[in-house]
């Protein structure tokens, strides 16, 4: 057994990890640590919390970093990206790892703005944004919608230039935020906006020049998708002519500053005056040569056999009008013979088929038939009343009375039951059937062949 007083000099996996973590916690060197390395292990959580590794040639650290930190940097990190971030080291108690918790990211050797720009330059690209079809631009608007800050230079030159080169349209200003982390969804809700209420026929969107940063909500990608999903065509002009940003690539047109936006949404009126002269003359002397062409061929028509002898035209039309008109009786007398012959060969037909024959022939099958029918039943009734006569014969030579009349006589008792033999004798009274009457005896004596004794 241990002793207890060597037991309490131990201490729990916990109560050491608890101490350790103290120390890292309370470390003035480990509480806001600068750090570069590869970043490895990154597979990104959407809406979540990131967790990967960052490493050099010789060691590795796990790192963390929360949702609302992740939210704030620009670009997306991606596995082997080499970065600088900052944070703090500390120890996960349950598992006795320790951490590096990273409140901020860039890119090492590029800045993160412009390696967020590329990345959705890429992913834009590849989505086929960029090669989608331009919406052409209105040849002579009457409205335009200006997407800008309301107390910047873009409003006042495009407003500027506009009056000068067409002053019959009408500048509307949808003013948003153009700079800040609020001014892409201040862009897109006014881009929306212009067409919600679909009575525009150009929309401008830009704002004047500055740093990455501050052209920054142009390269965001809410706003080019909304740029991209807008009906009205886009003119972009954001920043100075050596600045490109995403909003310049999706936009229909991109203008280098916003008096060029200007000078591409409307024409120069009096050039456009000028070209309608211009255009109205040519119509005249088109009109003109046609009107002349067309009296050239009236003379000609005037002079043609339609009006100086119209009789002519329809003389070749009467013949052929008269020609027909005999085609036609012609036909009509051929389809008339034609139809006279099928109906005296159908009328023949029809005769030879009609019921008239038929009933006449079948009445004189049923005249023999029943002249037939009669000698056959007058021959059966002679055979019937021969056969009969001969029955009458044999029945009469068989007839008891025929037997009687020849001397022979039966006997019966006096309850007339037929007496063949003496045995049947039980009385004394009989009666003697001729064939002229009966005699009623009294047997006096019974004599039988067997033994001629008296009965």
């Amino acid at each position: 057994m241990v002793n207890d007083s060597v037991t309490s000099d131990y201490l729990t996996v916990s109560a050491l990890t608890k101490y350790i973590k103290r120390k890292f916690d309370v470390d003035p060197y480990l509480s806001k640590v600068y750090l570069t390395g590869e970043i490895s292990n990154f597979r990104l959580r959407p809406n979540a919390h990131q967790y990967f590794s960052l490493k050099d040639d010789r060691a590795k650290i796990s790192a963390i970093m929360f949702k609302s930190a992740f939210n704030r940097i620009k670009f997306t990190p991606e596995e082997g990206m080499k970065v600088l971030v900052v944070g703090h080291i500390s120890l996960y108690e349950p598992t006795g790892s320790y951490q590096i918790y990273v409140d901020r990211m860039e890119p090492d050797g590029v800045g993160q703005l412009y390696q967020a720009y590329e990345q959705l330059k890429k992913k834009l690209a590849d989505e086929g944004l960029f090669d989608l079809p331009k919406k052409p631009l209105t040849k002579f608007p009457k409205q335009i919608a200006v997407v800008t800050s309301p107390s910047g230079a873009v409003i006042r030159d495009i407003i500027t230039t506009v009056r000068r080169r067409y002053p019959i349209a009408q500048i509307v200003l949808f003013p948003a935020l153009v700079q800040g982390n609020e001014a892409s969804e201040d862009i897109v809700n006014q881009i929306h906006r212009v067409n919600g209420l679909g009575n525009f026929d150009t929309l401008i969107v830009g704002r004047g020049g500055g740093s990455i940063e501050d052209l920054w909500p142009f390269n965001e990608e809410n706003v080019a998708r909304a740029i991209v999903g807008s009906r009205i065509p886009v003119i972009s002009s954001v920043g100075h002519e050596t600045d490109t940003t995403i909003a310049d690539l999706v936009a229909d047109v991109r203008a280098a500053t916003p008096t060029a936006a200007a000078e591409l949404a409307v024409p120069r009126l009096d050039q456009v005056l000028v070209d309608l002269k211009t255009t109205q003359n040519r119509i005249i002397n088109a009109t003109y040569q046609i009107i002349q062409q067309e009296k050239l061929r009236l003379k000609r028509l005037q002079k043609s056999t339609v009006f100086t002898t119209p009789q002519r035209i329809y003389e070749s039309f009467s013949q052929r009008l008269d020609l027909l008109v005999q085609h036609l009786y012609n036909q009509s007398d051929r389809i008339t013979s034609k139809r006279k012959e099928k109906f005296a060969d159908l009328n023949m037909r029809l005769r030879l088929v009609a019921p008239t024959y038929t009933i006449k022939e079948q009445q004189q099958k049923l005249s023999a038939l029943q002249q037939r029918l009669k000698q056959s039943a007058i021959q059966t009734i002679k055979n019937n009343q021969h056969q009969y006569q001969m029955l009458v014969a044999s029945l009469d030579h068989l007839s008891p009375l025929k037997i009687l009349s020849r001397g022979y006589t039966f006997t019966t008792d006096e309850k007339d039951q037929f007496i063949s033999q003496v045995a049947q004798l039980n009385t004394k009274a009989i009666k003697v059937h001729f064939s002229d009457g009966i005699v009623e005896a009294t047997v006096s004596k019974i004599t039988k062949k067997e033994d001629n004794q008296d009965g």
